[in-house]
């Protein structure tokens, strides 16, 4: 109001009217201006965001602003300064669809679930010892669905063995063709505790092991890699 009618000669005036000191006003005057300047930034920063919440579709979480971000910035932005603005604009990582060959029957009685040998131990220094594997679903535009089958070794980060195909048993065993003597993990998926592929498993020399029920972060190397993999992408 003193702004907007010119009544800067009033400003004692109006404080001993309001009853508040003068220090006290210009205190508030101060933050007033503090805080319009921080809007501004925020929506600045906000228009930043958008974009690269645009360029993925939406499929991005604050790990990946982060790291988009320590590219494009300067002065990298810390990760609570990135949640504030995404909780404060709704810009909201889309959760991916759950796969559906887990939605598939639960395992009868002859299925084994084996201990988690791994135990999240990601950092490995011996390449082809210690595999994670997964299988991913690939949607086309007829609606019909293909499956991925891969296996990643946990030191060099790279997909060893792969296989696309539709969904059955003998997908993972071609995959499981592919590797020599180590360690294989995966979830306790239908297939990985079917006693068949466990049985080709012994036969290889492999020691398998598997994540704890309804914990995607013991088996998280995969996990991620398919993450990536839908969100970089385009499925036709």
């Amino acid at each position: 109001m003193v702004r907007k009618f010119q009544l800067k000669r009033l400003v004692e005036t109006l404080c001993r009217t309001a009853g508040v000191g003068r220090s006290g006003y210009y205190a508030w005057l101060e933050q007033v201006e503090h805080h319009a300047i921080r809007e501004e930034q925020d929506y600045q920063d906000y228009l930043l965001f958008k974009s690269i919440y645009d360029a993925h579709r939406g499929k991005i979480g604050y790990r990946t602003f982060y790291m988009v971000l320590s590219k494009l910035l300067e002065t990298p932005m810390n990760h609570k300064k990135i949640l504030h603005l995404m909780r404060k604009f709704n810009l909201f990582a889309k959760i991916r669809r759950a796969t559906p060959y887990k939605q598939i029957a639960k395992a009868t009685q002859e299925h084994t679930v084996c201990p988690n040998l791994l135990d999240r131990k990601f950092e490995q220094d011996e390449p082809g010892k210690v595999f994670v594997t997964d299988i991913m679903y690939l949607p086309n535009c007829s609606g019909q669905m293909a499956y991925l089958s891969a296996v990643k070794d946990v030191a060099t980060r790279e997909i060893v063995a792969y296989e696309v195909t539709t969904l059955t048993t003998e997908l993972v065993y071609r995959t499981l063709r592919k590797l020599k003597e180590a360690m294989i993990h995966s979830d306790q998926g239908f297939h990985y505790t079917h006693p068949e592929y466990q049985q080709r498993v012994k036969e290889m020399k492999l020691t398998q092991s598997m994540s704890r029920q309804g914990n995607c972060l013991d088996n998280a190397p995969i996990e991620s890699f398919f993450g990536h993999f839908k969100d970089d992408v385009e499925f036709i």
